[in-house]
This record gives structure tokens, sequence and C-alpha cells, in this order.
């Protein structure tokens, strides 16, 4: 994997947006290139039309980013692909149709537009077609050694038999005679040399997935195996860098001191990221301001009650604020407290389930994010009642709180909607990975990524 900017990124997902960006330049000027012929125009050089191709090519790929064209499944399979490919450049075409109406150009005609469709819908396909078993193959996917055979390593070997996953085990170490959950483990006493076993198997990675590591740890294989150019990790780094989450099975507190994350320098980060939030904020506000409305008078129209729900919620150093909302259920749906909502939930409304489902009832949250109790990324904020329940139950739940909630987040674009402790625990570990290596690129991602979360509404409640 790739580290851009504290965030991970695959190689094969690298080389492939990589390429899909030139061959979306390539679909913009064979597009440009036949309706000149067309016409009987003199096309002119490329170089007067470059900065077009570029920003055509980057609408549209924006796009797919957005609907998860880069996503594990859609690298898996090309009827996924196919169907997400679509999409996307259906919304790149509306989008750049109203950007050539706005911003009229010499080089790029909406005339053009459906020729650049149709070049870059058989472009894309052709490229995965060639590319589908290639990006699966070994060539993409790091040789890992594991040092251990317990339940630890147990859990790496599940993690690398799955299709999209980025790395392949070629050996595993029993290094100890304690009980082996991992069979096929070579005792440590098998092998004389563990340098030169390291570099006959061509191993990238070592990972430590030793469940106990005093007086364990084999120090000066490790520093010759390190000074040889593989990479030595310990279990933690290596499950978040994979999953994407911070693994609460192992997690210690001496682990999030000292690994990397919690940067100083996210306070110029935290700077920029209030800057966008009240600029994005006011606009969005400003042009979804009819549909609020629209949408409150439905609700007042479909059940009693005020058409705005305001609800107390745990925010930014566990400090309180109101979190205001479309209502979508009855007015007397907490009346015994609060409570997770349930699939079918009976105290939804009829106008409710609907603008649960395409995620209308959050846009007044946008006052929310002006007012600077929350911002556009962040761990969706909790109502004290459960805080309180959560922080006894799960170690570092308090944790989630040192950045600020928001309307959309890395937990949520990763996991289905949560209705339980258990679900709680597990988008605890995604609010975690957020919270250590936020940064700006980090909420882009995400921010495209909801279009996905809305378009294919999972677990919506």
């Amino acid at each position: 994997m790739i580290r851009l900017f504290k965030h991970y990124i695959p190689h094969a997902v690298i080389l492939l947006g990589l390429l899909d960006f030139a061959l979306l330049m390539l679909a913009g000027e064979l597009a440009w290139q036949l309706r000149a012929s067309q016409i009987g125009m003199d096309p002119g050089s490329l170089t007067e039309r470059w900065q077009s191709l570029v920003g055509s090519a980057l609408v549209v790929w924006l796009a797919m980013i957005s609907v998860g064209v880069y996503g594990p499944n859609a690298l898996r399979s090309l009827r996924y692909a196919g169907a997400r490919l679509l999409v996307a450049i259906s919304l790149a075409i509306l989008a750049l149709a109203m950007v050539e109406f706005v911003l009229a150009s010499q080089t790029f005609w909406r005339s053009t537009l459906f020729y650049t469709m149709i070049f870059t819908a058989g472009l894309m396909v052709a490229d995965r077609m060639f590319l589908n078993s290639f990006l699966g193959s070994s060539a993409f996917r790091r040789r890992v050694m594991v040092l251990g055979s317990g339940d630890r390593a147990q859990r790496v070997r599940k993690l690398g038999e799955k299709p999209e996953c980025g790395f392949a085990v070629v050996a595993y170490l029993a290094m100890s005679d304690g009980d082996r959950v991992v069979e096929e483990a070579i005792p440590r006493s098998a092998i004389h040399d563990l340098g030169r076993f390291v570099e006959n198997l061509g191993v990238s990675e070592v990972v430590l997935a030793m469940q106990e590591r005093r007086n364990a740890l084999p120090l000066k294989d490790l520093l010759r195996i390190k000074t040889k150019g593989v990479h030595v990790n310990d279990f933690s780094s290596f499950m978040e860098r994979e999953t994407g989450r911070v693994d609460l099975d192992t997690l210690n507190p001496s682990w999030l001191i000292f690994s990397d994350g919690f940067s100083s320098g996210r306070m110029f980060s935290s700077a920029a990221k209030r800057v966008f939030d009240v600029l994005a904020s006011s606009l969005l506000l400003f042009f979804t301001l009819p549909v609020i409305l629209v949408f409150a008078l439905l609700v007042k129209l479909d059940s009693k009650g005020p058409a705005f729900f305001r609800q107390q919620r745990v925010g930014l150093y566990g400090q309180n604020f109101n979190l205001v909302k479309l209502r979508s259920m009855r007015t007397d749906a907490e009346k015994d407290g609060a409570q997770w909502a349930a699939e079918n939930d009976p105290r939804v409304t009829r106008i409710g389930r609907f603008i649960r489902k395409v995620r209308i009832d959050e846009l007044p949250q946008t006052w929310n994010v002006l007012m600077g109790h929350m911002s556009f990324v962040g761990p969706r904020p909790e109502v004290p009642q459960f805080v309180s329940n959560l922080e006894s139950e799960l170690q570092f739940y308090a944790e989630r709180h040192m950045v600020k909630p928001g309307i959309t987040g890395w937990a949520q674009i990763n996991y289905p909607y949560g209705a339980s402790t258990e679900d709680s625990r597990k988008k605890l570990e995604f609010d975690l990975y957020y919270a250590k290596n936020y940064t700006p690129f980090l909420d882009l991602v995400i921010l495209l990524q909801t279009v996905r979360v809305i378009l294919w509404p999972e677990g919506a409640r």
C-alpha cells in the first residue's frame, strides 16, 4: 500500500486510478476530434485545450470515486464495476453540461458530451476487462511472513484469504511451544538463519502476531531483517493499515501514545476545515432551504407535531449541543427514553421513512455546522444517555470526542447503520482511525464516498 496524507491506498487502486485518468483525457480528445471532423472544423492544437481535457477528466474521475468504482467489489466484479461506471458517467455528464452552460468554452461543447460518454464507457470497460485478473494477481500483493501461530496469526490468515486483500502470507513461524491455531506454522527452532530464510522467500514485510512478546522477540534476527530493507510491523499497526480501523481487541494505551497519529500539524488542518465548513454550510443552506421548507410542510401534514426535531447530543470534548433534524418519527417516539432505531421501526412516519432513505432529514444539520457545533465530516454525535452507557462498556469510547462530530464520517461510509452496543463497538474502531489519522485529504475521500452511501443507502433506518 501507498501512504498518502496518512491514509493508505492499495497499489492496484493507485495504478487503476492513474490509468483511468489518462483514458478519460483520451476519451475527451477522441470526442473533440470526432465532432470537429463532423462539422469540417480544424480541431486545432492539443495545447489549446489541454486544460479543458484535464478539467473534464477530473470531473468524471471524481464522480467515479464518489460512487465506489474503486471499491473492493468493483475491482473484483466487472458487472458491479459496470453498474457503478454508468452511474458515475451519467452524473459527470450532467455536471459537465452545467459547467459548460455557466462557463462557455471554445474547446469544450455540450455537443461533444454524448461522444465523450460513449468513448468513456467503452474505454473504462475495456480497461477493466484487460486488468481484472492482472490486478488480482500476486504481482500486486506484498509477501508477508507472520511471527506467531496463535489467534492473532489466525486473524491475519483470514484477512489474507479475502480476494480484495493486498498481501499474501508466505510463512508462519511458531515462536513458542504453546497451543497452535495455525497448524502449518514452522517451529522457530527449525530455521537456522532467519534473515536468509526471509530473503529466500522474498518477504517484503514481517508481522509480529505473538500473543505474548515479553522475552520472546528475536531482536537480533529482527534487526538483521530490518537492515535488509524488510519492513517489520506490529500486529495493531498492520491491522489498522489493512482494515482502515483501529483494532480494539489488541489496542492498548501505549500503542496509541507511541504510534503515528494525532499530529500537532492538525491545528492548521482544523482551521482550514472550519473555513470549509462555514463556506459549504452557507452555500448548502442557501440552495437547499426550499427543499427543507417543502419537506417541513410535508412532515407537518403527515403527522401531528413540529416539523423539526431537536435533541441533545454529545459534541467536541464531551460538550452537549442541540442537534436539529427534520422530524421523521412520531412525537411520542422517545416517551420512554432514547432508544436504538430498529429495522422497519414502527415509530417512523410515512414521510419520515422516505426522508431517512434519501438523507433529507439530515439537511437541517448544516445549521449546526454553521454554528460550529458540528463539522461536515466526523464521528456521528450520540445522545448523552447512550454515551454514558457506551463509555462504561467500551474502552477508549471517550477518545472519539477529541474531534468535532460530523454529518458524515469514516464509520458511516464503511459500516452499515448501527443499532446496538456491538455495532457501536465496530463503528468506534473506524471513528478512532479517523480521529488518529485525520487530514483534509481523508475528509475529501469521505465526502466523495458519501455520494455512494446516498445513492445506495445501506442500512438506512
